[in-house]
Formats: structure tokens, sequence, C-alpha cells
């Protein structure tokens, strides 16, 4: 750890452009070693939630006014302040996640370039506004003058993803669309990389301070306890909350929100097993290069991406026997690595024990011997089609470098098992052109359970542009109607709103007719 990183940790929240003085009270952890690293923090009060939130509902009235280009130079400016400190939240990333820096320099520059990309929008917006033009001679009622267009939401509460430490937390997606709507945000730091968040934030405040915003804009406060989020998400100033993180915390928060006296959005992304469907023609041509691809997929940043290729779909024959013998064989190679948490290590491992103690389960392969207990061996196993249809627990989420290969006997099941699945971030359906023609039935049915479909290719991997649906009916997101990648994130916190017969001088500029992009009937 070099002088540069220790110097910047405070261990504090920061709150209406200030950061507090609180004793501090647990520390982030570095799972190579399963240690904790010298950073301390504190533990957000009650009192400091509600300052936090507080601080931005007052911020919103005064950022709620500012124009796009206001917003974009913003939105540019965390971008920069954060490039400029790229050194230090790569290397403190590191440490709390033991992610390769390679992987966190390119998620930095994802961070940056979905932040740059919003800017652009809201240089050059999509415009969205819809106006029927008055008809004062209609019969038997005059028509009035409408116009649609949009108001962000009000103040969002933002949860930091234990799995992309910058890219999905504090300056990421969800913040990012929210500020570029026109919201402020309030950041619960992840606690497993609470130094990885602390020093994003001073980037942000110190664009906040740059760009003249009001200082509550952007607040973030850490804590190892789940009351902070409880009463985070049901403090009456919040009106959206944005969450990446498990289903079972997930679906506590988002049944929390919609039980408030004023029940408001939860956007949840919970978890996928990505399906990956693979037809006859190309598995004969292709099966071992198949095979590899898969496996380099699933491990990818060992496992723990949310669009990890979870469930191989195939039929049986000489065909998927190549590709099974190329998986086998490309995992034992693997070794064994550290999660991004202890706990989240210890939940794989007992999942994994527990399906290979299912007697409908045959194991394909593992990774090499784990050298420590805290690490996770790849594995992959296969199951018939009948079995995993009967077993809801095979067809549950395994967090890691775990797959299961569906054998089917005929089509038929491969379309019963698109058919039955659970909602999906994404699936892939891999085959030739000829052959996927044919494949009218299966093609439409994955369509209805996943929210990005994809061919013949592996899912990992999220391109951050205009057209990108990240998101899928439930469990896979809370939301199946939006996406928390790519530009419309924007929408989930703007609202709409529909003025009548306001004097034309007196509508905002973005509802008046000769503004480009705007359809009128």
């Amino acid at each position: 750890m070099t002088d540069l990183v220790k110097v910047v940790i405070s261990g504090q929240h920061l709150i209406n452009g200030a950061w507090t003085d609180e004793a501090l009270q647990f520390s982030s952890m570095n799972p190579v070693i399963n240690e904790t690293t010298e950073w301390q923090f504190a533990n957000a009060t009650s009192k400091n939630v509600d300052a936090a939130v507080n601080a931005a509902k007052q911020a919103f009235t005064l950022y709620r006014r500012t124009t796009n280009e206001n917003r974009a130079d913003f939105l540019d400016a965390i971008a920069e302040e954060i490039q400029s400190d790229i050194a230090a939240i790569t290397q403190t990333a590191h440490i709390e996640t033991g992610l390769p820096m390679a992987r966190l320099q390119g998620e930095t520059g994802r961070t940056c370039g979905q932040l740059k990309l919003f800017a652009s929008t809201l240089r050059t917006p999509i415009n969205n506004v819809l106006i029927d033009l008055a008809n004062p001679d209609r019969q038997p009622l005059p028509k009035p003058d409408t116009r649609l267009g949009t108001l962000p939401i009000g103040p969002v509460a933002v949860f930091g993803a234990s799995n992309f430490p910058l890219a999905f937390s504090t300056a990421g997606g969800d913040t990012a669309a929210a500020l570029a709507a026109g919201c402020s945000v309030v950041v619960k730091g992840h606690p497993a990389h609470a130094a990885t968040s602390e020093l994003v934030s001073q980037a942000i405040a110190r664009a906040t301070e740059r760009c003249q915003m009001p200082a509550g804009v952007f607040n973030l406060i850490q804590s190892t306890e789940p009351e902070s989020s409880t009463l985070l998400v049901t403090h009456s100033a919040i009106k959206a909350v944005g969450f990446t993180g498990s289903l079972k915390v997930g679906r506590i928060l988002a049944d929390l929100c919609a039980a408030r006296a004023e029940p408001i959005p939860f956007y949840g992304e919970l978890g996928s097993i990505n399906p990956q469907f693979l037809l006859g023609e190309l598995l004969t041509q292709q099966a071992e290069s198949l095979a590899t691809t898969q496996v380099q997929s699933m491990l990818m940043g060992h496992g723990q991406f949310c669009t990890s290729p979870g469930v191989v779909v195939a039929i049986q024959g000489e065909a998927l026997n190549r590709y099974l013998a190329t998986v086998a064989e490309k995992i034992s190679l693997e070794s064994a690595a550290s999660m991004l948490t202890a706990g989240i290590a210890a939940t794989y491992q007992l999942q994994v024990e527990a399906l290979l103690k299912n007697k409908r389960v045959q194991l394909i392969s593992q990774g090499k011997s784990s050298p420590a207990s805290h690490f996770t061996r790849p594995a992959a196993v296969k199951v018939t089609a009948e079995d995993y249809l009967a077993s809801k627990a095979l067809q549950q989420e395994v967090f890691g470098p775990f797959a299961v290969i569906v054998v089917c006997e005929n089509q038929a099941q491969m379309e019963l098992i698109a058919e039955q699945m659970e909602g999906q971030l994404t699936a892939s359906i891999h085959g030739l052109e000829n052959e996927l023609a044919e494949q009218g039935q299966l093609i439409e049915s994955v369509s209805y359970n996943v929210g990005r479909l994809i061919f013949n290719q592996m899912p990992t991997g999220v391109e951050v542009c205009h057209s990108m649906n990240h998101g899928g009916p439930y469990p896979a997101s809370t939301d199946s109607r939006t996406t928390s990648v790519g530009t419309q994130a924007m929408s989930r916190f703007e609202r709409p709103l529909c003025i009548q017969n306001m004097p034309i001088a007196l509508l905002p500029q973005k509802l008046r007719e000769e503004q480009a992009n705007i359809t009128t009937f």
C-alpha cells in the first residue's frame, strides 16, 4: 500500500459537500489474503442517513433547474476528475476486490465512458417530446394544445454493487443516469470496497465544486449495518432506488419501497444464469471452440459477472460429447482463486457442495484444489433435461465460476426449457444461419424471458450505448420495462408531465414546435 493511497482515505461520509467526523468502526477487506486493510470507516447512523437525504432534497430544488448543458459539463467533469486519480482508485480497488489491474483499468474507462455518453446525449438529446396541436374548430368540443415532456423524479438512492466497484457503484450507471436526468443522489457504498467508494466520491466532490453545483447533489454514506439501507429506502424524500445485488437483499428492499406510504420505484438487478442454447449443426462443426469460449466466459472475473453464462442447453450426441470433453479439460487446468468477499466465497462453496450431493447431478470437471479455505474452484456439472426441469435448485444462480450443462433428448425438451425458464438478463442462441431460420419457436420462447437476446456470442461484456438493454423479467430485474445500462437508463429517473394550453411564450424551450426532433399531430 503506497503513501499515495494511505493519505486520501478518511473513512467518513460525504454529506452536503462536507466529510463528517464520525467514529471509525469497520474495515474493508483484502479478499486475496483474507485480512482487513488498514482503512477504517464509520457506520452511518440514522442521523447521517437523514442528513444525507435532506441534503439531496435541498439540492434537488436547485439542480433540477440546471440546463442540459450544465449537467453535461458536470458529468464530463466527474469523468475527468476520476481519470486524474485513476492510479489511486485502481490500486485501491485492486486491494479491496482482488480483481486484476487490467480489469479495473478497463472498468474505470467504462465508468468514465458512460458518464461522457450521458453528457453527449444531453447535448444532442433524442427528443421524446410529443405535441398535439390545438384545434379550436373541432366539433363537438375544441381540441386543446397538449405537450408531453418529462421532469426529474427527485432524490435517488443508489446502492454500490460488490462485483463492479466502479461501473455499477459510486459513479456508475445508476448515479450517472440519475444525475443526467436532473436528480440528486445518495449513494450507499458497498462495504467490500469502501475505500474505492470514498476515492470516487472525492472526485465527484471536486467536480461538484468545479461546476458550482449545489453541495448536496451527491452524497455518500458507508455502513455494514442493514438498518442504514432500510432507513435510506424508506425515507420520505427518496423518490427512486437503483440497486445491483443479490435476489435476497434486493427483494427485501423492493418490498420496503412498495410498502411505503408513498410507494416508489425500485430498479433492482438481482441475478441471472444467462442460458446458452447450442444448436446441432454449429455444435457439430465447432464443439471444441464453443466449449473453450464457454469456459473463458464463465471464468471471466472468476465467474463474478452478472452476465456469466451459468447454463448450457444442448441435444445429446457425439458433438455434445466432444463439447463436454473440452469443457472438462479446460476447467481442470484452471486454478482456484479468491472471490470478491469471503462471504461470497463461502456461499459459492455451500451451493456447489449441495449440488454435487444431488443424485441427479454428474460432475464434469473441477479446477485445481484450493490453496486456501477462502479460495474457490471452478466447476461444471451435467444433468438431464428432465431432471433439470424437475429441480428448482438446479435452475438457481450460482454466483461464481460454475455452469450446469443440460443434456436434452430432443428439440422439444430444449424448447420446454426455454419456455419455462425464469426471467434472465441475457440468453444466447448459437447456430448456423440456416438452422436459426428454423428455430422460430425457440427464439420466441427465449425472447419472452430475457432482456437481451444474443446470437453466436457469449453474454459477458455489456456494451454501453444508446440501444443497450440491461434488465429483464423478474428475477433478473424488478422492472422488465427498464435498463440499467445505456442512455435509456435515464428514463427511470424521469416522469412524464403533460402541459395543456400553456401560452407559447411561457412554454419550456424543449416543448416548442420549432425545436428539432419533435413529433406533432
